[in-house]
């Protein structure tokens, strides 16, 4: 993070592919911010000062001075890449310009990265770590649709010249689809399945940026876990997400019920 000048953003973020989208291209343009972590156990999330800058609860999401000097809030991990690439990005360096061929094309590979496998890796992660009990049709399902998706990014990757997803350079979409690859192993996916991925993976891995990046607001836990050969310190991760992802679901539907009551009251 360049200290040049005051920085005006904040990420809202923890340790997540998502959370590490934001602060990867933050580190990529170089552009002055600050980290507020945020403590799912303690669901700082769900605090109401939070739900009014993302009213979903969610993270990563920016606060930034606009250009009406009034502050603006920023969420949705691909519209927060969308957002600084516009405001910080005036030479195009990660994305096209608006109206070209390449433009719409990176646009398509982001949603389908946001909308697709994101998703679908992220269930497939759910089921495989942190339901207490198995149920195969949900593991096979979202192992097996994550695996197809992966397939689609193998075949466009096999066809570039330049190693990249959208034209000829590293753009938001590489972050994008990054962050999320760098899961893999944790949902139960193997990338050396996907030869050209698993290439432009390790490629991408030596990037500054995204070496610095993945490590915001801490460590990347899943990256740091291949080197555990015992498994102990995996059981130990895997346990501390069971815990706090089965008591927020548990809070939220709690929070569902509340309401629920009031409205009928």
């Amino acid at each position: 993070m360049s200290d040049s000048q005051e920085p005006h953003i904040i990420l809202y973020t923890t340790q997540t592919p998502n959370g590490n989208k934001a602060s990867i291209l933050l580190e990529e343009l170089n552009i002055p911010y600050r980290v507020y972590k945020h403590n799912f156990s303690a669901r700082t999330h769900k605090e109401p000062w939070y739900l009014d800058i993302n009213p979903n609860g969610k993270i990563p999401a920016i606060t930034d001075v606009f250009c009406d000097g009034r502050e603006i809030h920023i969420w949705e991990s691909g519209n927060v890449l969308k957002y600084l690439v516009e405001q910080y990005d005036p030479d195009f360096k990660l994305w096209y310009p608006h109206g070209s061929r390449e433009n719409y094309e990176l646009f398509s590979w982001l949603f389908f990265q946001v909308s697709g496998i994101g998703p679908f890796q992220g269930q497939a992660t759910h089921f495989l770590r942190h339901v207490p009990e198995r149920i195969p049709y949900a593991l096979d399902r979202y192992h097996n649709e994550s695996r197809r998706l992966y397939a689609v990014l193998e075949k466009q990757l096999s066809k570039k010249s330049k190693g990249y997803i959208v034209g000829d350079k590293f753009t938001i979409v590489d972050i994008a689809f990054w962050s999320l690859a760098a899961t893999a192993p944790w949902a139960g996916l193997d990338l050396r399945e996907f030869p050209a991925v698993h290439e432009w993976y390790e490629r991408l891995l030596e990037r500054p940026s995204i070496k610095k990046g993945m490590n915001v607001p801490e460590p990347h836990g899943v990256v740091a876990l291949a080197a555990d050969k015992s498994g102990e310190l995996t059981k130990k991760y895997e346990d501390f997400h069971r815990k706090w992802v089965m008591e927020g679901m548990k809070n939220d539907a709690h929070a569902l019920e509340q309401q629920r009551r009031g409205q009928s009251s």
